[in-house]
């Protein structure tokens, strides 16, 4: 249990020193500064205006979640297949 912990650790750590795209940024933006995603996966949502439409940009070490167009988190990507703690937006291959 406790190297689960560490590894937690360690990922917040590590995204608090990443140079990661703001909430708030407008894809338009998001592209301009960092360049086009490796992946753009499908938008998830989009049906009512209670559940607007949730796009994800893939990115090397980074995944970034939109809300319509505008940025509402970036998280690190696993290190690893076999890393501890939430599951990765794509699945490694």
């Amino acid at each position: 249990m406790a190297h689960a912990d560490t590894l937690l650790i360690e990922r917040v750590r590590a995204e608090r020193g990443m140079d990661l795209p703001q909430r708030g940024m407008s894809m338009a933006q998001v592209e301009s500064r960092y360049g086009a995603p490796t992946s753009r996966l499908v938008p998830a949502g989009g049906d009512s205006r209670w559940h607007p439409t949730i796009n994800r940009w893939v990115y090397a070490n980074y995944t970034v979640y939109f809300e319509r167009d505008r940025v509402i988190d970036a998280v690190a990507n696993h290190a690893t297949p076999s890393e501890l703690g939430p599951k990765n937006a794509v699945q490694q291959q």
